[in-house]
């Protein structure tokens, strides 16, 4: 995989750049999974789609190189074989590598395999000049200037548009168990060693145990006495608003006082008023998924203005999604 890193640019990434070109409003389109994320792009934005298709697999490097376009089913679908995995999670199988990364969604599962831009070794993307620009790579060691493939991620397409990725793979669990109770979530946390996933929806509590077979039975063994039993998968989780909360102050979503939100994607503002309907929250991250839209926060004056920074640097003339918010 190495060898990627000087390899002629494909042809299909040279064609997205041509196909994005030098002017006028444009915007990536992948399944539309998460569209309303961040906002719609302005009406005369030009649509795009980013290159698809797993270009190279290296098993014993442990990474992956595929188009943006690649739907997340289609890359899972070619790394079982291998039995390995790149732990994405999106609401469908159909979203894009692209799409995911560009909304910075780590799925389900983030409280063992962190976030996604952790995942990201090197990423191939079309800037507002229409040139295809290269950044990250297996063997770099050291960055200087910007990190742009962790820049990318959770930018929804404002700072470049992603046409090629790779990707550090991991090794598919050998067993994997849902088990639900009604048990506190935070002492089921202290309770369990590196747990996929806790959910809870203030009532209920959903876990998810992956590994070996024998630790994942000592796992759920811990649970028994607290009243868990095996079921089928976790619960649905809303996919209309997303709120950041500090992990501690999950407790508080039980109460009526005001909570803490934190910047980034559909988030709250502090002491706004939350969304009408259930919520599902990731116990150990301080996510919220929540059944109807939440109002967009803000971020810190300081953030936002290294991010309107950076935006007028890499976009000067505001043609990549403009109308999308990313902060």
């Amino acid at each position: 995989m190495s060898g990627s890193l000087a390899a002629a640019i494909a042809p299909a990434v040279t064609e997205f750049a041509c196909e994005i070109g030098t002017s006028g409003p444009v915007t990536v389109v992948g399944g539309r999974t998460h569209w309303h994320i961040g906002g719609p792009p302005a009406a005369e934005c030009r649509e795009v789609r980013a290159p698809s298709g797993v270009w190279e697999h290296e098993p014993s490097e442990m990474t992956v190189r595929c188009g943006a376009g690649t739907t997340v089913a289609e890359l899972a679908e070619h790394l079982a074989p291998g039995r390995q995995m790149v732990p994405f999670d999106p609401a469908s199988g159909t979203a894009t590598v692209g799409g995911v990364l560009a909304c910075g969604l780590s799925g389900h599962r983030r409280l063992r395999y962190g976030h996604v831009r952790d995942l990201v070794l090197q990423t191939r993307h079309v800037g507002a000049d229409g040139k295809v620009v290269t950044a990250g790579g297996p063997t770099v060691k050291n960055v200087s200037g910007y990190d742009l493939p962790r820049l990318l991620v959770g930018s929804l397409g404002s700072l470049g548009l992603l046409a090629e990725v790779i990707l550090r793979t991991l090794p598919k669990p050998a067993a994997s168990q849902w088990l639900a109770g009604d048990a506190d979530p935070f002492d089921v946390q202290q309770l369990l060693y590196r747990p996929s996933s806790i959910l809870w929806n203030g009532s209920s509590t959903w876990v998810l145990l992956e590994g070996d077979p024998a630790d994942v039975a000592a796992e759920a063994a811990k649970l028994a006495p607290l009243g868990f039993a095996e079921t089928d998968g976790p619960p649905p989780i809303p996919n209309e608003g997303r709120e950041s909360m500090r992990p501690s102050d999950l407790r508080t979503l039980v109460d009526s006082g005001a909570h803490t939100s934190a910047g980034g994607g559909h988030h709250t503002a502090e002491g706004a008023p939350r969304s009408a309907g259930g919520w599902i929250a990731e116990i150990g991250i301080g996510l919220v998924h929540r059944q109807g839209p939440v109002p967009l926060g803000s971020a810190s004056s300081v953030n936002a203005a290294l991010m309107t920074e950076l935006k007028r640097r890499l976009d000067p003339s505001n043609r990549l999604n403009p109308g999308r918010r990313a902060w």
